[in-house]
């Protein structure tokens, strides 16, 4: 399919009204029409700002695990160093940056985006960015906001890797990424 016929099937949006706008959750209900004309009235859109994932690996060899409770599942589980871009910085790979050190006290080595992901592309408008970050070391302490509670737990690839297959990582855009990492590897 080339540009111009993909340009001419865009759906065009009548109108837009938001129903909630919070710092960590805004929802619109758009109107939609079709490039065939079909009027959908209600078509709801989740605005989150650019998320981010950083798999970390020490100098030695440790991966850097964030243990934290999810309130929404009820659960305590593991999951990569992540979180969202701020207006102020300049890229995904500075908010990466920036987050792993905030969470973890972790800096330097080598960086590289490893995959970007949509969280939901029917119903969400971010993308979420997963940076591989090696050779990192201890550099600072951590800082976290209020509103964070984690640990923060350096692990052996192998027992990362056991956590992934025993389902013990459940967040899809950090399962996703660890799985294309130990694929990688082999």
């Amino acid at each position: 399919m080339d540009e111009t016929t993909t340009l001419e099937k865009r759906w065009k949006t009548l109108e837009k009204n938001y129903i909630i706008q919070r710092p960590w959750l805004t929802v619109r209900c758009d109107k939609v029409e079709l490039h065939n004309g079909t009027v959908i009235p209600d078509y709801y859109v989740i605005e989150y700002p650019t998320w981010v994932n950083t798999i970390a690996v020490t100098e030695d060899g440790k991966m850097i695990m964030i243990r934290q409770y999810r309130y929404a599942l009820g659960v305590y589980k593991y999951e990569l160093c992540a979180g969202t871009m701020d207006e102020t910085d300049a890229s995904p790979l500075e908010t990466a940056q920036r987050e792993l050190m905030e969470e973890t006290g972790f800096g330097g080595g080598t960086w590289q985006e490893f995959m970007t992901l949509s969280p939901n592309p029917t119903s969400m408008n971010n993308l979420c960015h997963t940076f591989l970050a090696t050779g990192v070391k201890k550099t600072g302490k951590q800082h976290l906001d209020d509103t964070e509670d984690l640990t923060c737990e350096l692990l052996d690839s192998d027992t990362v890797y056991d956590l992934l297959q025993r389902g013990e990582i459940v967040q899809s855009l950090m399962a996703a990424p660890l799985w294309k990492y130990f694929k990688d590897r082999k």
